[in-house]
């Protein structure tokens, strides 16, 4: 029996899994960079979705520096799978606010949901 036969990971680990997980790593990245970036720097757009929400600007910067914290996490192994666990949660909450309170395409957050929550299992300890 050889060692591989024995791991209980699903998925082998491999070279083009590990591209593969990266490549995830990088669009997610730089998606919570600009999207929490616009919100930290104030971009009119991301203030007037927040005024919609009506919790306050202080919403706003709290979300901005999970998704820019998240996004820095992605980029260091031993710390990946729980921003992509984080960035997960706050997906999670940006399809709620969209789908209850603001109306708009969910997909954007939708999509980055699946992405990150890819990346969360391929990442898992």
């Amino acid at each position: 029996m050889s060692q591989a036969d024995t791991k209980m990971d699903p998925i082998p680990d491999n070279k083009g899994r590990t591209i593969a997980l990266w490549g995830l790593q990088i669009i997610a990245a730089v998606m919570f960079l600009g999207s929490g970036g616009a919100k930290l720097a104030g971009a009119q757009p991301t203030i007037e979705v927040f005024e919609k929400i009506g919790i306050g600007h202080w919403f706003r910067y709290l979300t901005g520096i999970l998704e820019v914290g998240g996004a820095v996490g992605l980029f260091l192994p031993r710390y990946s799978f729980y921003a992509a666990c984080l960035l997960a949660i706050v997906m999670v909450g940006a399809i709620v606010t969209h789908v209850a309170i603001i109306g708009g395409s969910p997909a954007p957050a939708i999509f980055l949901l699946l992405v990150t929550g890819a990346i969360a299992y391929l990442k898992k300890p």
